[in-house]
């Protein structure tokens, strides 16, 4: 789960956190726990050029994928993910959900809380409207994209994809 806000610890570097994850994994091998933080390196390359750096000195982007690798070392069937692009610059927002586009594609289940409707249904197989806590509205992302309503209360006028930008 990678909650609102991230939460993570401001004195801990990046690879504490990165273990920290896999404390859940505690009697598997230490070879493949550190495989798994060069893979983390490997889907955020920012990280490994900071990992000894604290977290607190991260930004929010680096914080955002901080907080979803630290998650995958726990090697989850299913990751939560709630509003990743809060508070982001477009650019960061872009790339952490080409991110979770590539987990998803790997196979990853992802259940994806995000007000940003565009980049939701750009990366997403499905979608649900919610409001005032009750599901109005359900369908495959194309046909939510493609919906009158959902395209005027949600996506603007047009939809051009996010991720392309």
């Amino acid at each position: 789960h990678v909650p609102e806000g991230r939460q993570l610890f401001p004195e801990l570097t990046v690879l504490d956190h990165l273990r920290l994850g896999a404390y859940v994994r505690r009697r598997a091998p230490r070879r493949e726990i550190e495989r798994d933080i060069e893979a983390a390196f490997g889907l955020f390359p920012t990280l490994g050029e900071r990992a000894d750096q604290p977290a607190g000195t991260l930004s929010g982007g680096e914080g955002q994928m901080l907080a979803i690798a630290k998650a995958l070392m726990t090697r989850p069937k299913l990751l939560l993910l709630d509003e990743p692009s809060l508070g982001l610059a477009p650019m960061l927002v872009r790339e952490i959900f080409r991110t979770i586009k590539r987990l998803s594609e790997d196979g990853l289940t992802v259940l994806l809380v995000e007000q940003n409707a565009r980049i939701a249904l750009d990366v997403s197989d499905r979608g649900y409207v919610l409001e005032a806590g009750r599901i109005v509205l359900e369908g495959t992302s194309e046909e939510l994209s493609g919906n009158r309503e959902v395209k005027r209360a949600y996506l603007g006028k047009g939809r051009g994809g996010f991720l392309e930008g």
